[in-house]
């Protein structure tokens, strides 16, 4: 196990983490604010990667593909806001929860009417293909290298219009006390719509990004989506902050456990136990992460709650 390996894992986590905080943050801003457990966000996230994909392949250019991604499934989630989110803002989150988890049996289904059931290939921008020598003997992929560059600038973006802004603190006052900042004067039913739609954009931003680096396919938006509620609940419910520390972690643990648990597996079980086992341990490894968390903080790192 060499430092370079250790180091290019790291990056690797990083570069995970950030794009787990795209989805978290609005995940975690939609449920702060507007109290909606929108369990379909995933679906979101699966939209994207979808519509980047194929856009990418008829249009031969990445940033015209991430945009129409972006714009499609703003559209998508406007519809599915004005269509269904603002009958569940008055109800229970098992309402809530039963409702988004039928969109999410209706997105599998229009994907696999429109992709088929097999997945799609998401290519690598050509110009973004080759490596690039960070260190001497570490060469890493540059699309990897652009994902980290980007994820950082759009949580730089949030952490500003989040914190710097009078629309951030409207945000914040919702998050923290929505009676109170009612009371205030704040508008917070005008914000939901505008706080569901970023959150729909950041997840499509995500999706677009990250599908060239995993399988696009049926079914991924509910996979990415239980790292990303685990991040909510460590980061705090509400915290943009929380959810940018919080995935960070999941994303470096999970990703170090991928790597380095079959390795060490393999030490005194046989290979194929040690490759089946390594991604449980390395899950098992984000679960008690939260659970660690949990014990000391109970609502979570940076609850805007608390």
């Amino acid at each position: 196990m060499s430092g370079i390996l250790v180091l290019e894992q790291l990056l690797n986590g990083l570069g995970y983490g950030l794009m787990l905080f795209l989805l978290a943050a609005g995940l975690t801003l939609v449920f702060g604010i507007m109290d909606v457990l929108n369990l379909a966000h995933g679906s979101l996230f699966m939209s994207g990667a979808y519509v980047a994909a194929e856009a990418h392949t008829r249009t031969g250019s990445f940033t015209a593909a991430i945009v129409i991604a972006v714009v499609v499934t703003v559209v998508v989630a406007l519809l599915l806001e004005v269509l269904l989110m603002r009958r569940l803002y008055t109800r229970d989150h098992l309402a809530q929860v039963l409702a988004t988890l039928g969109v999410i049996l209706v997105a599998d289904d229009i994907v696999t009417m429109a992709w088929g059931p097999s997945p799609v290939m998401a290519p690598t921008p050509a110009a973004l293909s080759g490596p690039v020598n960070l260190i001497d003997g570490l060469p890493y992929p540059a699309y990897r290298l652009v994902i980290l560059v980007g994820g950082l600038l759009v949580a730089l973006a949030l952490y500003l219009l989040v914190n710097h802004t009078r629309i951030g603190m409207r945000v914040r006052a919702g998050a923290s006390d929505r009676p109170m900042a009612e009371l205030m004067g704040v508008r917070v039913g005008r914000i939901f719509n505008g706080v569901f739609l970023l959150g729909a954009a950041l997840a499509a931003l995500a999706g677009a990004l990250m599908g060239p680096i995993v399988a696009v396919q049926v079914g991924m938006g509910e996979a990415i989506l239980i790292p990303a509620l685990v991040v909510l609940v460590i980061g705090g419910i509400g915290s943009v902050r929380g959810a940018f520390v919080a995935a960070l972690l999941v994303g470096v643990v999970d990703t170090i456990g991928r790597a380095f648990v079959p390795m060490l597996l393999r030490a005194t079980l046989p290979p194929a136990t040690a490759a089946d086992l390594g991604p449980l341990f390395a899950e098992v490894a984000m679960y008690a992460l939260m659970v660690a968390v949990l014990i000391f903080r109970p609502s979570g790192l940076f609850s805007a709650r608390a």
